[in-house]
């Protein structure tokens, strides 16, 4: 990767709906070279999607909980069932496997406080969920930021 390559990632994540062209005119190259690297990017999976990001407030998902979660053991069953039922949950926009005192870090989203109790409760009834430790998101500082190439 070079830096043509840097410099189109870096355009594209800052707004993936630029024109092949706007791209080309911006790191110096022609269309079709440019094209051609967009193109090679994505085959080799630096570029994994693109995404449009939406304002959880203006679609009515009003709180953001961080959710650490704790296995009662951990056993390959218990962790695929866990793993499988949190891709299934709606709220769950974010999950990670941590080291530490928890096992998981999620970060989920709701409309209101009900429909968290109700989440948590979805969470609750899985048999190997051991400890649940939530924090609600007053405000966010920084979030979706670019990666630095």
């Amino acid at each position: 990767m070079d830096s043509k390559d840097k410099a189109i990632l870096a355009l594209l994540q800052d707004d993936a709906r630029r024109t092949t062209a706007e791209i080309a005119d911006a790191v110096g190259l022609s269309f079709s070279p440019c094209a051609r690297r967009i193109k090679k990017l994505e085959a080799d999976g630096v570029i994994a999607s693109y995404q449009v990001t939406l304002d959880r407030q203006r679609i009515g998902l009003n709180m953001t909980f961080f959710v650490n979660v704790s296995l009662s053991n951990h056993r390959e069953e218990a962790i695929v069932t866990f793993e499988h039922a949190l891709v299934e949950m709606d709220e769950v926009i974010n999950g990670h496997v941590i080291s530490g005192t928890y096992d998981y870090l999620l970060e989920a989203v709701t409309r209101d406080l009900p429909h968290y109790e109700a989440f948590m409760r979805q969470l609750q009834t899985l048999a190997m969920v051991k400890d649940i430790n939530t924090n609600v998101a007053i405000r966010a500082v920084k979030q979706g930021a670019a990666l630095k190439v």
